[in-house]
């Protein structure tokens, strides 16, 4: 795995490991690009570290990260945004990751996972903001939270 410029795993303070910033970011610069296999959405493999993008013709596609960026981990609070395109050229998929705002060096790169009800999970970011649950934060799907989950809202 080649070693994405600017950035270095570590142990984590969120959750297991995560990337570092070892240069400052500035708000709205590409702070990354993401490598990664492409599977159908409805392909049945270990979609851990997997982003859901839309895909040739705005098809869901899952793209299933292979390098530091599956180390990226979630915030309520997040300093980056992961953002995805289809290619139609070359048939692929790119995805990068933007600064939200200004990363220090030293500073964990986060992104908001805004997880699907189904596959929401408690949420351990520590952020003033923190949801309590990784989820994406619309009524809709917070409405579809199981109760166990609900309860943990905040």
């Amino acid at each position: 795995m080649t070693a994405l410029p600017g950035i270095r795993v570590v142990h984590s303070s969120i959750h297991g490991y995560g990337g570092i910033a070892l240069r400052p970011f500035k708000k709205g610069e590409t702070v990354c690009e993401g490598d990664g296999v492409l599977y159908d959405a409805d392909d049945d493999f270990d979609d851990t570290y997997a982003l859901l993008l839309d895909g040739e013709n705005d098809k869901d596609v899952l793209y299933d990260l292979v390098d530091q960026t599956r180390w990226f981990n979630h915030s309520c609070d997040p300093n980056s945004e992961v953002m995805g395109a289809w290619d139609p050229e070359t048939k692929q998929m790119r995805a990068w990751w933007e600064a939200l705002r200004d990363i220090a060096v030293g500073e964990e790169i986060t992104y908001d996972y805004a997880f699907a009800a189904e596959v929401a999970e408690p949420c351990y970011c520590g952020a003033k903001t923190c949801r309590g649950v990784i989820v994406e934060n619309t009524p809709e799907v917070l409405a579809a939270l199981p109760d166990t989950l609900r309860a943990r809202l905040r």
